[in-house]
C-alpha cells in the first residue's frame, strides 16, 4: 500500500489507449511498475533461503537482473521521461536477443548441463542440438519474456497464469534434482536443479502477494518491469530443467497470446486492414465479445490449470 501511495503521488499511472476496450478507460492513472516489487522480493527472499553457492542460482539471478533493466527502462522512458511509447519495439527485441544469448551461453557453459532435448510424452528420444542449443535457448527465454508481456493486458491475468506455471516448474525442478526421484520416473537428473525449487516458491510467493493487489478492479499493474523479468525468467527455468519443450503445452496461454498478436498483425498485412479477430491479443477479443473482464481471467486461469495437470501427466505418460 506504502508503494502504491508513492507511485500515485509520483504520477507514475498506467496509459490507456484510446482504441482500446472501453471498459479500460476507468483504468486510467492506476499506478504502473509494481513489477518492481515482485523482483524486490524475490531477490531478498532469495538471498535469504537460496543457495547461493549455485551457479543456476547466479545465472537466474543475473536473468532477473538483466531482463529487470530492459523492463524498467522501458517503463521509465514511458512514466518518468514521460516518452508516450517508450523504448522501440526492435529496441526492445535487440536488448532481450542479446540478453538471451548471454544467459544461453552461460547455462551451456555449466558443468553439469547438457545440450539435450527432452521430448515430452517421449522419454528415449532426446536429439543434441550441440552448439545450436543456444540459439534455441535463446528463442525459449525471449518467446517467453515477450509472451507472458503481451499477456500483462487484464487485472491478475499475467501473474495468476505465471503462479500456476512456475508453481508446476517447481515439482519439475524438485524432481530433476532428486537423484531417486528422476530415476524413478526416467526423468534426467540434472545435478544442482534441485535448488531452482526454492527460486520456483519464491517467485510464486511474491506473485501471488503482488496478486491480492493487482486483482480487479487493480491497484497497481506489474508494467514492464514485471512481465518482461517474469517471463525471461520462467524461460530460464524451462531450459534449466529440461523442459523447453514442454513449456509450449505448460504456457499455452502465454503461447495463444503470442500467436493471437502474430496472427492478426500479419493477416492485416496481408489482406489490407481486416482481421482475424476482434482485437488482439486473444483476451480483448473475448472483451469485445461481451465476456466481463473477471470472466476472462478466470477462465484463462483455468485453462493454465488444466495444461499444467497435463503438463504434470507427462512425468509418468511414456
Amino acid at each position: 500500500p506504502y508503494t502504491i501511495r508513492m507511485l500515485r503521488g509520483m504520477q507514475i499511472g498506467q496509459n490507456i489507449q484510446d482504441d482500446g476496450p472501453q471498459s479500460h478507460l476507468s483504468k486510467q492513472g492506476t499506478p504502473t511498475m509494481g513489477g518492481i516489487l515482485i523482483l524486490f522480493t524475490t531477490l531478498i527472499s532469495t538471498l535469504l533461503w537460496g543457495n547461493l553457492s549455485n551457479h543456476y542460482v547466479h545465472i537466474l539471478l543475473l536473468s532477473m537482473l538483466l531482463f529487470g533493466s530492459i523492463g524498467f527502462i522501458d517503463d521509465y522512458t514511458k512514466q518518468i521521461r514521460k516518452v508516450n511509447k517508450g523504448l522501440t519495439a526492435k529496441g526492445k527485441f535487440g536488448l532481450q536477443i542479446l540478453c538471451g544469448l548471454f544467459i544461453s551461453y552461460l547455462i551451456y557453459k555449466c558443468p553439469d548441463f547438457d545440450s539435450k532435448l527432452t521430448i515430452p510424452f517421449f522419454k528415449n528420444i532426446s536429439p543434441d542440438l550441440g552448439l545450436f542449443y543456444i540459439p534455441f535457448a535463446t528463442l525459449v527465454i525471449v518467446g517467453t519474456s515477450n509472451a507472458v508481456n503481451l499477456t500483462d493486458g487484464l487485472d491478475g491475468l499475467a501473474i495468476g497464469s505465471f503462479i500456476v506455471a512456475i508453481v508446476t516448474y517447481m515439482i519439475f525442478a524438485y524432481v530433476a534434482g532428486h537423484v531417486q526421484i528422476a530415476q524413478y520416473l526416467h526423468v534426467r537428473h540434472i545435478a544442482n536443479a534441485g535448488e531452482i525449487t526454492v527460486i520456483c516458491g519464491v517467485l510464486a510467493g511474491a506473485g501471488l502477494g503482488f496478486l491480492w493487489f493487482n486483482a480487479h478492479p487493480a491497484q497497481i499493474f506489474m508494467g514492464d518491469s514485471g512481465s518482461i523479468p517474469l517471463g525471461g525468467m520462467l524461460g530460464v527455468i524451462a531450459v534449466i530443467t529440461k523442459q523447453e519443450i514442454l513449456l509450449l503445452l505448460l504456457g499455452g496461454l502465454f503461447v495463444m497470446e503470442a500467436m493471437s498478436v502474430i496472427l492478426q498483425v500479419g493477416y492485416f498485412k496481408m489482406t489490407n486492414g481486416s482481421r482475424i479477430f476482434r482485437m488482439a491479443p486473444l483476451h480483448h477479443h473475448f472483451e469485445l465479445k461481451g465476456w466481463g473482464e473477471t470472466k476472462v481471467v478466470v477462465r484463462f486461469w483455468i485453462i493454465s490449470i488444466v495444461l499444467a495437470l497435463i503438463s504434470l501427466s507427462t512425468l509418468k505418460i511414456r
